[in-house]
């Protein structure tokens, strides 16, 4: 009897620990199970929701400009590329040495003043950029990156970390990549998201585990957005019972010895 007992509370610790497939396979569907699903065939198609990046105040921006002034004329040309090489390649520097839109959504040049690039889409505001500066330049060519587009990402990952990417376009699940992926505990069916609009803060939840959150417009990390992972209810048993199980099992089989040899007596 005392084994039967022993044996009963292993098995109701082993299902306690268990977290089913289920719950770990991310973007699931119907048909993730099936062994006769068609292998090196398009099974799903789905209408990608990308919204192109709006410069916000407190953007930085790399502003490169070229055209076919003289170079000797080319004052503007000249004070992008001052800066640039007063950045360097490092990308600290080049943060400390791009051009900070102000909270207005403006940036200053000499001789056109402020240009207002808030709300534009970075291609827009390379437009913009060139056709004001036609007038004093001969054919000239902007290109606009953004420096410091970032994300945080906290909970039940291998790296809590704020992300800092060149490229505006990043999903979610290439975020949790970022951050060294998700651990065997985390809960991917209720992430949340905090993201700042304005002066507001929305909050929103995201399942990681179904398919159709590939068409969903939230499927895209904004800026400034704070990605957080919960865990799973195993969480705790698993983290703090199960390293101490040797010592629970081994004061339970004495426990159960004791019991036995005081009824044999």
């Amino acid at each position: 009897m005392p084994g039967r007992i022993l044996w009963f509370l292993l098995t109701l610790v082993a299902l306690a620990s268990c977290v089913p497939n289920k719950k770990v396979l991310y973007l699931q569907k119907d048909d993730v199970n099936k062994k006769d699903m068609k292998k090196d065939t398009v099974l799903r198609t789905y209408d990608m929701v990308i919204h192109e990046y709006k410069i916000q105040p407190l953007d930085i921006l790399s502003i490169r400009l070229e055209s076919l002034t003289d170079p000797e004329f080319d004052f503007m040309t000249k004070l992008l590329q001052l800066d640039q090489m007063q950045g360097g390649g490092n990308q600290q520097n080049m943060l400390v040495n791009g051009f900070l839109v102000d909270q207005n959504g403006d940036l200053e040049f000499p001789v056109v003043g402020k240009i207002k690039l808030s709300g534009l889409s970075l291609f827009e505001a390379q437009e913009k950029l060139q056709e004001l500066f036609k007038p004093y330049l001969k054919d000239p060519v902007a290109r606009i990156r953004l420096l410091n587009f970032r994300f945080t990402v906290l909970g039940e990952v291998n790296r809590e970390n704020q992300i800092v990417s060149q490229n505006v376009r990043v999903t979610l699940m290439e975020a949790i990549g970022l951050a060294g992926g998700l651990t065997d505990l985390a809960d991917r069916s209720s992430v949340k998201i905090i993201r700042q609009r304005g002066d507001q803060v929305d909050v929103l939840y995201m399942n990681l585990l179904e398919e159709d959150l590939l068409a969903t417009e939230n499927y895209y990390v904004q800026q400034n957005d704070i990605i957080v992972v919960p865990p799973l209810k195993q969480r705790p048993f698993r983290k703090y019972w199960t390293e101490n199980i040797a010592i629970i099992v081994s004061t339970l089989s004495l426990v159960l010895l004791v019991i036995s040899l005081a009824q044999n007596n």
